[in-house]
């Protein structure tokens, strides 16, 4: 790394350290409240465990947990895979077709009224406790922000540049890769962030109603035990993963589309 480059390293980690201070030093207070609560009302682990009893109890079942939970990661990623290209199809049939727009976002806007609660038996029903019923709760959970992210950015193009291109004979396809992809690109980032913590959401209720592994099946398994402490711990993991896989979002864009993180960072 050049000297050069030093400086604007540790001036980017600096801004993004004093971001994240408010948010470490709410979450340090609310666990502390929450041991406070948990030594002076004296309520049994069974119905409010320690944040000390849940970590160590996470920690001491550590092998079980991940293994549930690298299966939760792969039935989200494999989820997620699909609705994003499903989600890349439709906005951009529906670009290309404007009549498909008044046809097809409505229908888009009804999926989301249909309650997952509901609709994820259904898929079991309908489909097995195999990988296909959570990556259909996973597609029905996260495609909407997404397919409505790159239809509004794609819309919100700059119609003088895109009338500038067809003035010197580009074609619909050219105008679409020069100037409305572009401008989607932001807007998309933003839902992928939206539909990234969905999807963790998703695959874990849909592995809580039907999967032989998960850390949806384990959170059931373990309040049917009265285990709080390791629910708690599972819930945990999940809120990481999500985390994860969200921060990730951010470096993604940051090589997809550097300019268009650049912009919405505050100086």
């Amino acid at each position: 790394m050049s000297t050069s480059t030093r400086p604007e390293v540790a001036t980017r980690w600096g801004s993004v350290t004093r971001r994240a201070l408010p948010a470490l030093a709410v979450v340090i207070l609310l666990v502390a409240s929450w041991q406070i609560y948990v030594d002076v009302s004296g309520i049994r682990p069974q119905v409010l465990p320690s944040p000390g009893r849940v970590l160590s109890q996470g920690w001491n079942n550590r092998d079980v947990i991940s293994g549930h939970a690298l299966s939760t990661l792969q039935v989200t990623l494999i989820g997620f895979t699909v609705s994003l290209a499903l989600a890349w199809i439709l906005a951009v049939v529906v670009d290309f077709s404007p009549w498909l727009s008044r046809a097809l976002v409505p229908l888009f806007v009804v999926s989301q009224t249909l309650p997952i609660i509901a609709i994820a038996p259904l898929m079991i029903i309908w489909f097995g406790f195999g990988l296909l019923p959570k990556v259909l709760v996973i597609a029905l959970a996260t495609f909407f922000p997404m397919t409505i992210g790159l239809i509004e950015g794609f819309a919100a193009a700059d119609r003088e540049a895109g009338a500038l291109l067809r003035s010197m004979g580009a074609s619909r396809w050219q105008e679409f890769r020069y100037v409305r992809l572009p401008s989607a690109i932001p807007r998309f980032f933003t839902a992928l962030r939206i539909g990234i913590t969905y999807a963790v959401v998703g695959a874990v209720f849909s592995e809580y109603v039907g999967a032989t592994s998960g850390l949806g099946i384990y959170m059931s398994t373990q309040k049917n035990s009265f285990r709080t402490d390791l629910v708690l711990a599972a819930v945990l993991v999940t809120a990481l993963i999500s985390v994860t896989l969200y921060l990730l979002t951010f470096a993604v864009e940051r090589v997809v589309a550097p300019w268009a993180l650049s912009e919405r960072t505050p100086r």
